[in-house]
């Protein structure tokens, strides 16, 4: 999956166009004035100017930018250009990088379910001294969480997930241990096991697994935890359709997860990996848990049932108690967990919840050197009472006098998250829901390139 152009970016290319970069009232020369003018071109951020040759042909563009160049602007240029190699002029060397990775991010494209062949891409001549190496694996990490979400429930089930979990462990010699079915009981997850029972047995749910480095102790753990609901109808208390109709994309903290622990082994950060997801279908039959069950899980505590379309936050419960049983120094989860999370911020800002202030202040600072946005939340203490259950230990739907969804949401999390180390949980969207040019109408990697760039600064890989 997500297999890139192999040349989408390359420093060995000959007869490149040149893309110039021009910032608003720039003076132009000669016939390309002339052109610019005839066409309206002012240098404004978003024009695009094709420069027409001799024979008719595209021998150049003009980019305009606006006061100043955006480096992620850049993301939308692939889609709107015609296919073939260009090379950038008038980027300074401290943005080439982020040029580079911008536009790269710009050409993917979900055709798998297309019949007619995809159009020749765009491609990027970049300059000598980038590590085109570790560009590519980011844009290569955000091209697989993008696919996951895009490709539907039917063709990404718990078993998909755990195949493409187990080529990722293959491939960096990590372990996979997988626990599927009836075994959840057995080995103690017992929240995964009642969101997923109601699935046919070739979706059956399952916790998946993947450690690396786990025989290094002088080394750092990392947690890194992924809700993977393949699809989640609301269970008995079911959605209604426009609700369920992008709910393939509710297995995104997966994607996540996997894709950015991919990163970090293909990187070689030097930290002890676990990674923890909870593949399930939240589907209706007679098996299905009911509203007013009580469940129990992996950390002991009991679960009032209020909403069955409450369901990530319990199969993150069991795992992000085993991420606990780990000791980490940090954990990082990702869910595609409320709607009060978009009413709160909208679908283009995940919110952060966090209660380590070195943690927030480290993702938060990644996020704006790599423009990933992130938004911190509070953990807010006052409404910790709205989880209360008078029958069990905690409810999985927050009393209504608290209203905040993604907050109380993040509270129950936090009562299983690992009392070691730090701990952060994103409420990510992983979806555009307007298509544009770099950013098509379909799943998006929200977070992951930050957390990527937190963790590299964190722990630095050996040079």
């Amino acid at each position: 999956m997500s297999a890139l152009h192999p040349d989408i970016l390359t420093t060995q290319a000959t007869g490149a166009r040149p893309l110039r970069i021009v910032t608003a009232g720039q003076t132009l020369a000669g016939s390309e004035a002339t052109w610019a003018a005839a066409n309206d071109f002012t240098g404004k951020a978003g024009q695009l100017l094709m420069l027409p040759g001799t024979d008719g042909t595209v021998e150049g563009a003009l980019f305009g930018v606006g006061e100043r160049l955006d480096p992620m602007a850049l993301r939308g240029l692939s889609p709107r250009l015609p296919g073939g190699l260009w090379r950038l002029e008038g980027v300074a060397d401290d943005q080439a990088a982020t040029a580079a990775l911008a536009f790269a991010l710009g050409t993917y494209v979900f055709d798998r379910y297309k019949s007619r062949p995809a159009r020749e891409q765009a491609r990027l001549e970049v300059p000598d001294g980038l590590d085109l190496p570790e560009i590519l694996r980011i844009v290569a990490a955000c091209a697989l969480a993008r696919e996951m979400v895009d490709t539907p429930a039917a063709d990404m089930g718990p078993l998909q997930i755990e195949t493409i979990a187990r080529e990722i462990a293959e491939a960096s010699g990590a372990t996979l241990s997988v626990t599927t079915g009836e075994a959840l009981l057995e080995a103690n997850y017992p929240a995964v096991h009642a969101v997923g029972r109601a699935a046919t047995i070739e979706r059956a749910p399952r916790v998946i697994e993947i450690g690396w480095n786990l025989d290094r102790a002088d080394l750092p753990l990392v947690a890194l935890v992924g809700k993977g609901v393949v699809f989640d109808t609301g269970g008995l208390d079911i959605k209604g359709a426009a609700g369920m109709r992008n709910m393939k994309k509710d297995m995104g903290g997966a994607a996540h997860a996997l894709a950015l622990g991919r990163l970090v082994m293909q990187a070689e950060l030097p930290v002890r990996l676990v990674v923890l997801v909870a593949a399930v279908e939240n589907a209706i039959s007679a098996d299905a848990f009911r509203p007013g069950d009580i469940l129990n899980s992996r950390r002991g505590l009991t679960i009032e049932i209020g909403n069955t379309d409450a369901e990530g936050r319990l199969i993150l419960a069991d795992v992000l108690t085993r991420a606990g049983e780990h000791e980490p120094d940090v954990t990082l989860d990702f869910a595609t967990l409320t709607g009060a999370a978009r009413i709160a911020l909208g679908p283009e800002l995940p919110p952060l919840y966090t209660d380590d202030e070195a943690l927030a202040s480290g993702l938060l600072a990644a996020a704006a050197a790599v423009r990933d946005p992130l938004w911190r939340m509070p953990l807010w203490p006052g409404y910790r009472a709205a989880l209360d259950s008078e029958i069990a230990d905690v409810r999985n739907d927050s009393a209504a006098w608290a209203q905040g969804g993604s907050i109380t949401a993040a509270l129950f999390l936090q009562r299983f998250a690992p009392s070691t180390g730090a701990w952060a949980h994103m409420d990510i969207f992983a979806w555009n829901s307007r298509g544009r040019p770099g950013w098509p109408e379909g799943g998006e990697a929200q977070s992951l390139r930050a957390c990527y760039r937190y963790l590299s600064d964190r722990f630095p890989p050996a040079r």
